[in-house]
C-alpha cells in the first residue's frame, strides 16, 4: 500500500443515491463520502463538508413526547419551547435519539460504514448496470479526503468489474491523486474559477494545485470529464469563461466541458443544519446566460454539454 494512502476498510458517508443520471455515464449508484477541503459558497451538499458525523434536531417536527430525553444515555438533551436542545459537549452521536423519536425530529448527518457494507448496497443495483457504461460514482464532500477508504472501495469495485468514477475538486496531493487514478476509470473534475485569488475567496483555497493536478491527470492519459459549476456573479464573467476555455482546450485528451447551472436548491439544508448559506444572494442561473457561456466556451473548440 502506498505510504500516502494506508489501507482503511471503514469510512464515513452521508448518502448512497441510487439511479443517478448526472454523476457519470449512464445509470449510476453514487456514494457520498464526508469531508471536504473546500468551502464553496454555493455548496449543495453542506452535510458533507465535515468529516465528523453530527446530530441535527429539527425542532418543528417535535411532538413534545420526551422519548429522546428519557432514552439519551448521556442526558445530552433538554426540552425547550422550540423543541429539544442538544448539549454538544455531552452528545457522543450514538444515534439513540434518532431510533426512538416517533416524529423523526433527530437526524445524523452521516454514518460509519465498512467497505463490505457499501459494496452490498452497490450490488443491489448491478442489474441496472449490465450491458451499459453505468456503474459507481464516489462523490462528496471530497472522496479523496478519505483516501484509504476510497481506494479500498475502488479496488473492490474493480474486482467486481464495476465501472468506477471519482467526482473530485482536485485539491489533493498530486502523488496521491495519480495513485488513486490507477484504480479509477473516469474522473469528474470540477473547475470553479481560473483566478486563484478569486477562487480562494469563494472556496477557501487557491487553485494552483487544482489546475496542476488536472493537467497531470491528462498528461498521464487518465479519462477525465471536466465540469464547471456556472455560478452567476461568481465565475460567469466573459473574462473567466475565456480563461477557462483557453485552459481546458490546451489539455491533452480533453475536447469537452460540462456546464452545471446554479439552482440554489440546498437552501433548506443549511437552515436544517444551522449553517450560514453564503450563496443566499446568488440568483438562479438564467437560461440565456447559460447559453452565452456555452457559446463562449465553444469558440475554443470545445463541445459543451449543459447538465442538470
Amino acid at each position: 500500500m502506498h505510504g500516502l494512502c494506508p489501507a482503511k476498510t471503514d469510512g464515513t458517508i452521508f448518502a448512497i443515491k441510487r439511479y443517478a443520471l448526472h454523476d457519470g455515464p449512464d445509470l449510476r449508484t453514487t456514494v457520498f463520502l464526508k469531508g471536504c477541503p473546500l468551502s464553496c459558497w454555493w455548496c449543495h451538499n453542506p452535510e458533507g463538508l465535515r468529516h465528523a458525523v453530527d446530530m441535527v434536531t429539527v425542532g418543528d417536527r417535535c411532538v413534545g413526547c420526551g422519548e429522546c430525553l428519557d432514552t439519551c444515555p448521556e442526558q445530552a438533551l433538554r426540552m425547550t419551547a422550540a423543541g429539544p436542545l442538544r448539549d454538544g459537549a455531552k452528545c457522543r452521536v450514538c444515534g439513540v435519539c434518532t431510533d426512538t423519536c416517533p416524529a423523526l425530529a433527530h437526524e445524523a448527518t452521516g454514518a460509519g460504514m465498512q467497505v463490505d457494507e457499501v459494496l452490498d448496497a452497490i450490488e443491489k443495483d448491478r442489474p441496472f448496470y449490465e450491458g451499459s457504461s453505468g456503474g459507481v460514482t464516489f462523490s462528496g464532500g471530497e472522496p479523496l479526503s478519505q483516501p484509504g477508504f476510497l481506494l479500498e472501495l475502488l479496488r473492490e469495485c474493480g474486482r467486481r468489474e464495476l465501472h468506477r468514477t471519482v467526482d473530485t475538486c482536485g485539491f489533493v496531493e498530486t502523488a496521491l491523486l495519480l495513485y488513486v487514478a490507477r484504480e479509477t476509470d473516469l474522473f469528474l473534475y470540477d473547475l470553479k474559477h481560473m483566478d486563484s485569488a478569486e477562487h480562494a475567496r469563494v472556496t477557501g483555497v487557491p487553485n494552483e494545485r487544482i489546475l496542476e493536478n488536472l493537467a497531470s491527470l491528462c498528461r498521464h492519459g487518465h479519462a477525465v470529464q471536466v465540469r464547471m459549476p456556472l455560478i452567476p456573479g461568481i465565475n460567469d464573467s466573459e473574462a473567466n469563461l475565456q480563461s477557462t476555455g483557453t485552459f481546458v482546450a490546451s489539455l491533452p485528451g480533453i475536447g469537452s466541458i460540462d456546464l452545471l447551472p446554479y439552482h440554489g436548491s440546498a437552501v433548506a439544508k443549511y437552515a436544517k443544519l444551522g449553517m450560514e448559506y453564503r450563496g443566499a444572494t446568488i440568483p438562479k442561473s438564467n437560461p440565456q446566460d447559460v447559453e452565452r457561456a456555452a457559446r463562449t466556451l465553444e469558440r475554443h473548440g470545445l463541445t459543451v454539454r449543459i447538465g442538470g
